[in-house]
């Protein structure tokens, strides 16, 4: 989406994700779940946000990078964000044409499912991050990181479904 054609709107829409963001990861207890080799992120399931409109992305990002000013190091901001806007951008272009199919008997839609994995296997960036900041085992972080990651994904994409039949994210 143009910046330029951004409204009053588009920006408060911007700032409130990101602030829910910031809550949904530092508020206690969520806070104790959110960060290190054993992440479960309530605030990972606003990525499926962006499948509704791009702008989402740039939320879900500064949300991500305020929270993680709060976490490890500072270069947690510059990988953290980056890596998620990265991979949601990256998966929504991969992903979007899946919004209105359904797998699983009907569980899942397909486009969430598949994001959810992708997303998943993008934690390697985190891994790595850990493994350098702190010699945590890469493999053995990567793991546990993309477990807790698909695992709070899968948990978003019913939840954030359920909301857009009640919200119109497309706005």
């Amino acid at each position: 989406m143009n910046t330029k054609k951004w409204t009053a709107l588009d920006l408060v829409q911007i700032a409130l994700v990101a602030a829910l963001y910031v809550a949904l990861t530092m508020t206690p207890p969520l806070n104790t779940i959110a960060y290190g080799a054993y992440q479960f992120r309530v605030s990972e399931m606003l990525n499926f946000l962006a499948f509704y409109h791009r702008k989402y992305i740039i939320a879900v990002t500064i949300g991500c990078m305020i929270a993680n000013f709060y976490s490890f190091e500072l270069i947690d901001v510059f990988v953290g964000g980056g890596s998620t806007l990265v991979f949601v951008t990256l998966g929504v272009f991969l992903f979007k044409k899946y919004m209105n199919e359904r797998i699983l008997g009907g569980l899942f839609n397909k486009a969430f499912f598949y994001f959810s994995i992708f997303f998943a296997l993008s934690m390697f960036t985190i891994a790595l991050e850990l493994t350098v900041l702190y010699q945590l085992p890469f493999f053995f972080t990567w793991f546990t990181t993309g477990v807790g990651e698909l695992a709070s994904l899968l948990v978003g994409a019913f939840v954030i479904e359920r909301l857009a039949k009640q919200i119109d994210f497309t706005k």
